[in-house]
């Protein structure tokens, strides 16, 4: 099974485009924050995440998708890769989501 399930806020500006054949998609940045207990005290680690949203997906939140806003996204992991303009094959992992909803209020701890 691959499934992945993210609350986060939205780190760097949706990208929204049309592709040729006529799909709207998003990409952008959300971070997860965990809390752990350590000898030297309480830590916080914060982790980055691709997201992608296609068509129905993105126009259930588009209008809200803003630097900040707090995300809730059940999804699957990709895995694809590309050449960058040096010719160098680059990797990347990405959630593609099938689900959003954007939280209103304040963050749960």
């Amino acid at each position: 099974m691959n499934k992945v399930e993210l609350d986060g806020r939205i780190g760097r500006e949706p990208q929204i485009r049309e592709t040729k054949n006529g799909n709207q998609v998003a990409s952008f940045t959300i971070a997860t924050n965990e809390t752990f207990q350590t000898a030297a005290g309480w830590q916080e680690n914060t982790t980055w995440h691709r997201i992608v949203m296609w068509n129905d997906v993105l126009e259930t939140v588009k209008e809200n998708l803003k630097v900040g806003e707090r995300l809730h996204i059940q999804g699957r992991l990709s895995n694809r890769s590309y050449e960058d303009k040096n010719g160098e094959r680059k990797y990347i992992t990405e959630v593609v989501a099938t689900s959003a909803k954007i939280f209103q209020g304040a963050v749960e701890s």
